[in-house]
């Protein structure tokens, strides 16, 4: 009878590890209020910390982003990596660039300007 509870017991143990392991992907509308909390901060538009800290806030953000918002905050996060960088490579920036105003088009359309 130990044998059996012990089994079932780490059974048990196991499924609730695996449960608390498992990634949620959050809808389009609980994407959008993280990312407006991490882009509300005054302190994340000042310079290269800035974005610093904006690329930080988003990324586990980005990690369970509803399926429509995915690739734009792996845009932003891009482009803010790169920006952050104490010598950007203003090519690869350029060329991030297009990516990130594209992100920020996406965003409008999903989460509204406010």
């Amino acid at each position: 009878m130990k044998k059996l509870t012990t089994a079932l017991l780490a059974t048990g143990l196991i499924l609730s590890a695996s449960a608390c392991a498992a990634e949620t992907k959050l809808s389009t509308a609980e994407t959008c209020d993280r990312i407006k909390i991490a882009v509300s901060s005054p302190a994340n538009a000042i310079g290269k910390t800035g974005m610093t800290r904006l690329a930080n806030q988003i990324r586990p953000i980005e990690a369970v982003a509803s399926d429509d918002l995915k690739a734009a905050l792996q845009s932003i996060i891009e482009f803010t990596d790169e920006s952050a960088k104490e010598t950007p490579d203003a090519e690869k920036l350029s060329t991030l660039q297009d990516g990130y105003q594209e992100a920020g088009s996406t965003y409008q359309k999903f989460c509204g300007q406010g």
